[in-house]
Parts: C-alpha cells; structure tokens; sequence
C-alpha cells in the first residue's frame, strides 16, 4: 500500500510533477472490480476514482470494489454521480430509493432535504464511497432545458439555495463530501453539454440574482467540493466555457465568493469541451484557469485516458503553459479533501453504527408514511394538491400550504424522526426516500373520478434520456401497479402514432398514460390529445417537470422518475 496524503514520495511513485499531474485526475473505468492498470496508477499517485452504473452490482460488491482500492491507496477519494431521483448509480438497474431534487423543492421543507440527503450519504458512506459529485444547484429558469430540468430543486431562486444548503448539510453529516454543481449555474440553457456548448445570454444582474445565489448558500453551508459547467457565460467571460475560465473559477468564484475548496470539472470528454478544445488542452486550460480535479471516464475509462491527460500536465508545465505552482496546489487540495474525509468518516461512522444498530425494528422504529389524502366530494372542477402525509383527520389541510401539514411531524410527514434510523421499510418501518415521494405529490382529479380495482394498461409514451439520466435505470409505474393490481400489463411508445398505437394495445383496459415532460415533446403532447379523447377516464401521471396543465380523470405530478415516485403513484391510483 502507497499513501501520499502527505505529498510524500514512495519509492515506486514517479517524480514530484508526475505525481501531480496524476492527483488531479479523477478517472473512471469499466467492469465490478479494479483493474491492474488502476491500481498500478494508485501506487504511482493517483488519488480519485470515478464510479458509475457499469461498476456497481450491489451494495455489497460496490463496497468490496472500493476495499480493494484502499489497499492499494488507503486516503483515495472515490468518486460517484449519486443524485438520487433520476439520476442515480447505487441503484441504476432498479432505480432509486429517493426521489430527486425537484420532488423535494416541491415539497418544500428543508428538513425533509437534509434527511434525504444524510440518508443517501449513510448509504454511500458505507459502500466506501466519500466524494458525491451532487447536489445540483442549478436554477431550472428554463422551462425547455433538456439536461437539468427534474435534477433542479425547481425554478425559484431562493427555494433552491435553500434546498441546496440543506442537502450539502446531511450528505457531509454522513461523511460524504458534497460536489455543488454546475457552477455558475446550467439552469437556463436550451442545449446539452454532452452533445455541444450551451451559451447563457443572461446580464450580469440577473446572474448574480439568480444563477449564483444557490452557490453562495452552498459555500456557507460548507460544501466541499464544487463542480464547473461547460457553458459560455459572455457576461462573466466572453471567450472560454466557465470550466476553462480563469475569470469564472478563479476571479468569481476563489475570489469573489471566497470558496476555498476542491474546484472540479464536469466531464471532460463531454462533447461542450472534447468536440471544441480536446481532452489534453481542456484539461490543461482547466487547471490554468483554477479546477484542481480532472473529472474524466463516464466516456473514456481506460489506462490510455490517464496517461495522455498526465503527460498533457506535465508537458504543459515543462513548457511554460502552466504553472508548476498552480498544479501543486491543486493536487493539495485534492490531499486536503481527502483528509476531510478521512476525518469526517471517523466522526460519523459511530453515529452510523449506533441508529443503524436498531433501524426497522422493535418500538422506535419509525411508523409507515401515511398515505395520501384525496379529497372527494360535489366538487366540479379539479382538485389539486399536494399529497404530504396527512392522516384523516387532517384531510380538510390538504390545501393549506406546501407540505398541508399543520402538526408537530410536518418536517418528515411521519410522526417519527427520520433519515438517520437507517430504516429499510421492514417491521413496520419506511424509508425517508419514500415519505418524500408521497409527500412530493400533486394530485389533481375530477369529482366522478375512483380509484382502480382493475388492472389497467400501462401506457409509457417514452422521451429519449439524456446521457446525464441514462437509458439503463427502468421508471414508470408499471412494476409498482402490478404488485398493487395484478395483472397490469405496460407498453412503451414513442412517436407520431404513439397514441393510436396505446389505445390498440389497451383494448378495453384501463389506461395509466405516463409522461416525462410532457411540454417539451410536441409528439407526446398528441399521443395524450388522442389517448383522451377516446378515453377521457384515462389516468395521466406526469414524472417530468410538470409545465402542462393537468388533465385527464386522475392526474398525478411525481416531480421526477426515481422508482419511490412510481411507488407513491402507484398507492393513489390504487386508492392505497
């Protein structure tokens, strides 16, 4: 085992500078276990890895994959993009336990965040992982954003600067750094990253108004880390995306927002940096400009990746092009935050260990989330609200405010503490990710509208997901209505004859039309017009950005795809 928390140099490490060079890098790789070439990289220096999907199978392997980084480098820093919602890692092939940030802005109570958030942080803590590249601190201000959208906490600038505080608060109580992206802020574009450089035209007021607000709120809640956005900003830099500005990273954001943390890149093979830039002269211009961690391998997972990056570094520095300065202090910062970790995982690993010795069992375990309340009655216009854990009692409540909670328990909705009980929703108990998701429903129905007794047909109308969501994470609520109503069957459809094509496969069924984003997809608008037109009791459950007026007999907003979403939808449409 080879440790360089120091800056020390092992016999078997390389020179000072390539040992540098090789700190600032946070690679990814492919395959459950580590590779000979990883672990070689690690004993010369390297001190990140970056996980994703491909290398997880359970929580058990993801943790034994990162014991076996740890021989071979016992402070090393490992890397995952878990944000919970639709985009998530630990649990790509099921989807996740929490539901995303847009679910709990809608929400709204920032306790319920935190436990959300410390709950993930828990999770990861004990598979090994201590750096999460989350939360996004984005301002969703762009209604037709094909990258961010549910991954924001919503469109409001102070509601997500105080969302973001909160998420950063727990997942660093569990001992995971927070990575607050993507600075300065990726909210208002109309264009992906992955596939080419957005521009934000926004002035310099509404920037500092709007896009830079939550990431002042992050940096006073302490968060370790920070992620850049590939954007143009001609406001704040005319000229370079902010992950390669020396103005952004370091004018704005060192000095003057006075962050002292670690600064890392988005990815670097996304297509806003390689397709304009390269890989080796972005990574380059990146460190000149202020980031201190090279995030690459969501693309490029392979020993060739790193090496060209690492030879990119240190040829920039023996050429003049970048300061030796600059790089050393960079890789400490790297050091620094893995010192961070290594001591914050001392200090929560006892609390860990104490509330997940009892968790979901016995008379303080925490009590089921209670379900929805729908109210009924002569009314002949729809009803909306917020289904936030009400008891019967409290049904008149539904429409009193964000969370229509007025007791004692309105911070989680559940009349007991949750988020740090380590609950796994047996012997009575349930997980904070699904109290948040029954609580983050807007359910809107006609009067004449019952609940199903019946097992209905599915109806996905399916967008294509971004390269941040994938296309390997399952969502709907398919699998949650078949376990409530068996028999429920599901079919996926796509295109101008999307709707036509749901009705035939429907027959007389039933149908449960699921939507993402509905306003961002003029074909999946029109599946709806048909499907309604000749099923006007159809049940619309909209898992995007809820732009569109609701309709249809029964319509349910989740705010975001995570599997708990579909669950909690699932329990209304069943009357659960």
């Amino acid at each position: 085992m080879t440790t360089f928390a120091s800056g020390t140099t092992a016999s078997n490490s390389k020179d000072g500078l390539t040992r540098d060079a090789l700190t600032v890098l946070q690679p990814g790789f492919t395959g459950t276990t580590a590779p000979d070439w990883l672990l070689r990289r690690l004993g010369e220096g390297l001190a990140s890895v970056g996980l994703f999907g491909r290398n997880i199978a359970s929580p058990e392997q993801l943790a034994a994959l990162t014991a076996q980084l740890r021989v071979e480098r016992d402070d090393v820093l490992v890397a995952i993009d878990e944000e919970g919602g639709d985009v998530t890692r630990l649990e790509v092939r099921t989807g996740s336990s929490f539901p995303g940030n847009h679910a709990l802005g809608a929400v709204d109570d920032v306790s319920l965040t935190e436990d959300v958030a410390r709950e993930l942080g828990r999770r990861l803590a004990a598979c090994g992982v201590n750096l999460n590249w989350a939360p996004s601190a984005d301002v969703n201000s762009n209604p037709s954003n094909p990258v961010i959208g549910v991954r924001s906490f919503g469109a409001d600038t102070d509601l997500v600067a105080r969302h973001t505080a909160a998420y950063v608060t727990g997942l660093q109580a569990a001992g995971v750094a927070a990575c607050t992206k993507h600075f300065p802020g990726h909210g208002d574009t109309a264009v992906d990253s992955h596939h080419a450089l957005p521009r934000i035209d926004a002035d310099l007021s509404v920037l500092q108004s709007r896009e830079l607000v939550p990431f002042r709120a992050a940096i006073a809640a302490g968060s370790r880390a920070v992620m850049s956005a590939h954007i143009l900003v001609p406001a704040l830099d005319p000229d370079r995306p902010a992950t390669l500005s020396r103005r952004i990273l370091t004018g704005l954001l060192r000095e003057e927002l006075g962050y002292d943390g670690l600064i890392v890149t988005d990815g670097m093979e996304m297509q806003a940096i390689s397709a304009t830039y390269g890989i080796e002269r972005g990574s380059v211009l990146a460190i000149a400009a202020g980031a201190d961690a090279i995030c690459v391998g969501g693309g490029l997972a392979d020993d060739d990746t790193v090496r060209r990056l690492r030879d990119a570094l240190v040829s920039a520095v023996r050429a003049g092009e970048l300061p030796e300065e600059r790089l050393a202090d960079a890789a400490n910062r790297v050091r620094a935050l893995a010192e961070w970790t290594a001591a914050a995982s001392a200090i929560s690993g006892t609390a860990t260990a104490t509330s997940g010795a009892t968790a979901g069992t016995g008379a303080g375990a925490t009590p089921a989330a209670p379900r929805a309340v729908v109210t009924g009655g002569s009314a002949t216009a729809p009803e909306a609200h917020h289904r936030n854990g009400l008891n019967g009692s409290n049904a008149s409540n539904a429409t009193s405010g964000s969370n229509g909670t007025g007791g004692s328990n309105a911070s989680n909705g559940s009349g007991g503490s949750l988020g740090t009980s380590g609950s796994n929703g047996t012997g009575g108990a349930v997980d904070v990710g699904l109290v948040a998701a029954r609580r983050a429903l807007t359910v809107t129905r006609s009067a004449s509208y019952t609940p199903l007794t019946g097992a209905p047909f599915v109806a996905a109308l399916t967008p294509v997901a971004n390269i941040a969501v994938g296309d390997e994470t399952p969502w709907g609520v398919a699998a949650e209505l078949a376990r409530l109503l068996p028999g429920t069957e599901t079919g996926s459809f796509t295109g101008e004859d999307a709707g036509s094509s749901a009705l035939a496969a429907a027959g007389s069924r039933p149908v449960v039309a699921v939507v993402r984003d509905e306003h961002r997809h003029p074909w999946m608008a029109a599946a709806l017009d048909s499907l309604l037109a000749a099923r006007p009791d159809s049940v619309v459950v909209e898992m995007g950005v809820p732009q569109s007026a609701p309709r249809g007999a029964l319509h349910i907003a989740t705010h975001g795809a995570a599997r708990v979403c579909g669950q909690a939808a699932a329990e209304v449409i069943a009357g659960e």
